[in-house]
């Protein structure tokens, strides 16, 4: 499964990120593959599965160590990413809704 990111300020992209679910080659194990605007790709294992979450983790990796995704309902998609950095555990939570492709900007939720 392959996604894509981008940060939007003013109008410009300001950072972007290319993203993948696959299984590894070696046990054949998920894992989660990120690499944001343009650096190396970091892989992260998958540390957790659930029917609504799921959690994946690369504790050698700077900041992220652990990405986390959980679906509390249909429409709705939390995702977080956290770790330690400069010695303290810091966590970034990003909420997303399900709106109609179709959809205006200024009609969708928020």
């Amino acid at each position: 499964m392959l996604g894509v990111s981008r940060t939007v300020k003013q109008g410009k992209t300001v950072e972007f990120e290319f993203m993948q679910l696959r299984q590894l080659g070696q046990d054949g194990s998920l894992a989660f593959v990120a690499q944001p605007s343009g650096r190396p790709p970091t892989t992260f294992r998958l540390l957790r599965l659930g029917t609504f979450a799921v959690e994946f983790q690369n504790l050698e990796h700077d900041f992220p160590q652990r990405i986390s995704y959980s679906r509390p309902e249909p429409s709705r998609l939390l995702a977080s990413i956290e770790g330690s950095r400069n010695g303290a555990i810091r966590k970034i939570e990003f909420s997303f809704i399900r709106v109609s492709c179709d959809a205006s900007p200024n009609s969708a939720p928020r």
